[in-house]
């Protein structure tokens, strides 16, 4: 078992936070019992923090700050040590994806992640075998955070009509993600487009990737295989990419009519399912 007094701050952001914590905490004149008390948790909990063997969530953290008086200092750490916890291949890609000022994306399998609901994540999480689900669905939310800043970026998505009709988790989960996508309609920011079946070939079939664009760096594309991730700076490759993309945004449908079918896929595969006595039947997972 890992003792505190053994951590290491420099090892990794989680071991940053717990060392600040406990640091914070002992100079506030507080056991962990008393600030578990001030924050509506356990000391237990505050202690596993503490040694890091738990992941902190960003409540937590905006707690812990009003608690000790300390300015936002957790609320700041909280973002490095959350980002820490995605797939090491991934983290690159997560750093691009919050500087970029816009980033269109083919999605074929999911919902892009910056769009996804918590329930609907953890059932795509759970599919992909994460061993740490909590933190990796805790880190997924934390890159949605991008959206609500004040300057976002401009998100383009196209989603296969596919992506639809695959069912993560129970028909509720998969209607709140559906009804979520429309509720991103009165956003200018973000535009979702969906490429029906009846669309037919198209220049993308080697599957999902992203375009990002910066200010004042090179554009890049992004692409993921099992276990690892592809940036490409290649000027030729990126052309490429963004003249893939162009063309699938005019074979997609348009914004106004891919949320008439969002709307009706939600419905008609995801409403309540009437039993034959008119009762409504239970939710089950798919």
């Amino acid at each position: 078992m890992v003792r505190i007094n053994e951590l290491d701050p420099s090892a990794s952001p989680l071991d940053y936070y717990g060392s600040e914590l406990r640091r914070l905490r002992e100079a506030a004149g507080l056991k962990q019992a008393q600030l578990g008390s001030c924050i509506f948790c356990t000391g237990s909990l505050v202690g596993q923090i503490e040694t890091a063997k738990k992941v902190p969530t960003r409540d937590f953290s905006e707690r812990v700050d009003a608690a000790l008086g300390t300015d936002g200092v957790f609320s700041r750490l909280v973002g490095l040590v959350l980002r820490s916890q995605l797939p090491p291949w991934f983290q690159q890609y997560a750093e691009l994806e919050a500087r970029a000022t816009y980033i269109s994306t083919f999605q074929t399998q999911l919902v892009y992640g910056l769009l996804q609901t918590e329930d609907y994540a953890r059932a795509v999480l759970t599919a992909g075998w994460s061993q740490k689900l909590d933190e990796a669905v805790a880190a997924r939310m934390e890159r949605q955070r991008i959206l609500s800043r004040e300057s976002p970026p401009l998100v383009w998505v196209v989603l296969d009509e596919g992506v639809l009709y695959r069912p993560f988790g129970s028909r509720a989960v998969m209607r709140s993600q559906l009804q979520h996508l429309l509720d991103f309609q009165g956003r200018r920011e973000v535009r979702i487009q969906v490429l029906p079946f009846d669309a037919g070939q198209h220049p993308a079939t080697v599957g999902s990737f992203n375009v990002l664009r910066f200010d004042g760096d090179p554009d890049i594309t992004y692409a993921e295989s099992y276990g690892s991730a592809h940036v490409f700076a290649n000027p030729e490759t990126v052309r490429d990419c963004t003249h893939r993309y162009d063309h699938l945004q005019a074979a997609a449908l348009s914004v106004e009519a891919s949320a008439v079918l969002i709307a009706r896929v939600m419905e008609e595969r995801y409403g309540d399912q009437p039993e034959a006595d008119g009762r409504p039947m239970a939710q089950v997972v798919l």
